[in-house]
């Protein structure tokens, strides 16, 4: 049960700091608004928690920015989809890397299609297809490009490795 609630106050966390960050980082761009620290806090919340985590993280953050007007509801598909594909793709390879590519893919690619539906059902909007790829790409490899950056040099400290570890679903003691 301990570390069940350090998972969800460390979730608690990163929620806030991608929240409170989006009042302030963000550029607009289309119908969407960029947000890299999103995607840093979803491959950061993916490589240290895990899948499911990572999606609880993300959707809580869409719905916090949606309630108090810094984000959109295209936050949604693009957010939780790359964090989980982040997160999966950690688990098989454990690499910072591969789960920076599926944070960039997932968001990217997938979320930016999936925003399409949304556009056009909900919104009433005449989108083009891929009017919301450029945005989500360039978003969500930005924030990648960050996450890696700041990661690798978190897990060159002793200190912080065994700190990551020991909440990371690939510790043995979990």
């Amino acid at each position: 049960m301990n570390n069940l609630l350090r998972k969800m106050t460390l979730t608690g966390m990163f929620t806030a700091i991608a929240t409170l960050t989006s009042s302030f980082i963000f550029v607009p761009v289309g119908y969407a608004k960029i947000f890299p620290i999103q995607h840093v806090v979803n491959v950061i919340t993916a490589v240290i928690l895990g899948p499911f985590f990572a999606v609880t993280q993300a959707f809580l953050v869409s719905l916090i920015r949606n309630m108090i007007g810094t984000g959109s509801i295209f936050a949604f598909p693009g957010s939780m989809i790359g964090a989980l594909l982040a997160a999966l793709l950690y688990q098989k390879t454990k690499k910072i890397g591969i789960a920076c590519i599926g944070e960039v893919l997932g968001t990217g690619i997938l979320g930016s299609l999936a925003c399409y539906p949304i556009a056009v059902l909900l919104l009433g909007e005449k989108a083009a297809l891929f009017g919301f790829l450029p945005a989500f790409l360039l978003s969500s490899l930005m924030g990648s490009l960050l996450a890696f950056l700041l990661l690798n040099v978190l897990l060159k400290n002793d200190y912080m490795r065994r700190l990551f570890y020991e909440n990371s679903t690939n510790d043995r003691r979990i």
